[in-house]
């Protein structure tokens, strides 16, 4: 898909807030809001927006604990490898999956309410997935941090 230069501004935008009516979204974008909607919903269509979603403040709700997880597995073979992104991709406490070059082959972002929880997790993954041989742990001590946008630049040479 092509995207042009409104394309990418509306990009910018809704990654910072997909609650915006196309009427304000107009006031930043040269475009009617009718036009706006047009093309949101072709992006989404498309598979440019994957979906809107809430960001929810984990203190708040009572998840304040994250977990930054390096996984090694046994052996890279396809089979073993789509059965792990499938079972990482069931569990919600799991927020990112990166298969990743280097020393170990995997870095998972992991919430939970607790130590406990998350070792009952982590427990489970080493039983269910025979090919993980190791992990190891590093727990946050703060947040410094915390987003999904991916910046769009507003040309397509840049």
């Amino acid at each position: 898909m092509q995207l042009d230069r409104f394309d990418r501004q509306l990009l910018n935008l809704v990654q910072q807030d997909s609650s915006l009516a196309a009427e304000r979204l107009a006031e930043q974008v040269p475009l009617s809001p009718s036009a706006i909607q047009r093309r949101l919903r072709r992006m989404r269509e498309q598979g440019v927006i994957l979906r809107d979603a809430a960001i929810v403040d984990p203190l708040k709700i009572g998840r304040p604990n994250f977990f930054i997880v390096s996984l090694e597995v046994e052996r890279e073979r396809p089979e073993l490898l789509a059965q792990l992104r499938t079972w990482l991709n069931e569990h919600e406490h799991i927020q990112q999956a990166f298969y990743v070059t280097g020393e170990v082959d995997f870095v998972l972002i992991v919430t939970a309410p607790h130590m406990e929880a998350f070792d009952a997790l982590m427990s489970r993954l080493m039983q269910e997935n025979v090919n993980v041989r190791r992990f190891t742990t590093n727990v946050s001590l703060g947040l410094v941090k915390r987003g999904l946008t991916i910046p769009v630049p507003l040309d397509e040479a840049e």
